[in-house]
């Protein structure tokens, strides 16, 4: 079998892998759906869906500090990586203990190519097919419900002290996107470091997201973010069904459109 993964990187296997190490959290969801648990082998210590998958595999460390002594005991014949996840010198020196494989997620299209591929490359392919129908059934239903709703200029903040956003060519803006959101730093790279006090002219949004991951927001940053702009409405989300892609974003499209409701 010969395979491209979505950086371009040609693999070839004579066998679907049988031991595999998850280095993102999502994707390591994305493979126990596609019933491949016992094929897992190693995941990070950020993989909590499902919550028994951190009692039952090896922990090899994070996402962006792996611990390779742990990887190469399991002796892995595949390492699933995210190009957004994992630095490039990180998937560098585990190319030196078996194929790394690298997705690339940032629309709803690389999500359902990213479930064809693990469909061939471990010989799920008709369970990689039910979860492609599920999630594209589902996306155009959201797609339906939302075409009438307004356009909202929206920042979407990920970090304090110092302040982060998300920009272009994320995942996070695609689902601002499909929620007819206008993200006002959109322009300004992936994830780009703001100052709050420039909020208002650099494009002062209705409304403000205060994501639950990678940073826990408290209601003394929402206050003073909330000072800085024109009475925008800020609403704490949950900041896995905006970034995590892979299976868990079917339970996006009704958390999107309670969402919706409440605004």
């Amino acid at each position: 079998m010969i395979i491209q993964d979505q950086i371009g990187i040609l693999h070839s296997f004579e066998n679907s892998p049988k031991r595999i190490v998850s280095l993102v959290p999502s994707q390591t969801e994305l493979l126990y759906d596609l019933g491949l648990e016992d094929e897992i082998v190693g995941i990070t210590k950020f993989c909590v869906h499902p919550k028994h998958l951190r009692a039952t595999k090896q922990i090899v460390g994070g996402t962006k500090q792996v611990k390779f002594d742990k990887i190469k005991d399991l002796q892995p014949d595949i390492i699933i990586a995210n190009k957004e996840e994992n630095t490039k010198e990180i998937v560098e020196e585990l190319i030196e203990i078996c194929p790394v494989w690298v997705t690339n997620i940032v629309t709803i299209e690389d999500n359902l190519q990213m479930i064809t591929d693990f469909g061939k490359l471990f010989n799920k392919r008709i369970e990689a097919q039910k979860w492609k129908d599920k999630i594209s059934f589902a996306y155009h239903d959201f797609q339906q419900f939302i075409q009438d709703k307004p356009i909202r200029k929206v920042a979407y903040f990920i970090w304090a002290n110092p302040y982060m956003v998300a920009g272009r060519d994320t995942f996070i803006n695609e689902m601002l996107t499909l929620n007819r959101f206008q993200n006002i730093y959109e322009e300004k790279g992936r994830y780009p470091e703001i100052e709050l006090q420039k909020m208002r002219q650099e494009g002062d949004p209705e409304i403000v997201f205060l994501s639950s991951e990678p940073f826990p927001f408290k209601d003394e940053h929402a206050f003073e973010i909330g000072r800085h702009s024109h009475h925008a409405k800020t609403l704490f989300v949950d900041g896995e069904l905006f970034s995590w892609y892979g299976s868990r974003i079917l339970k996006a499209f009704d958390y999107f459109k309670a969402m919706q409701q409440r605004l």
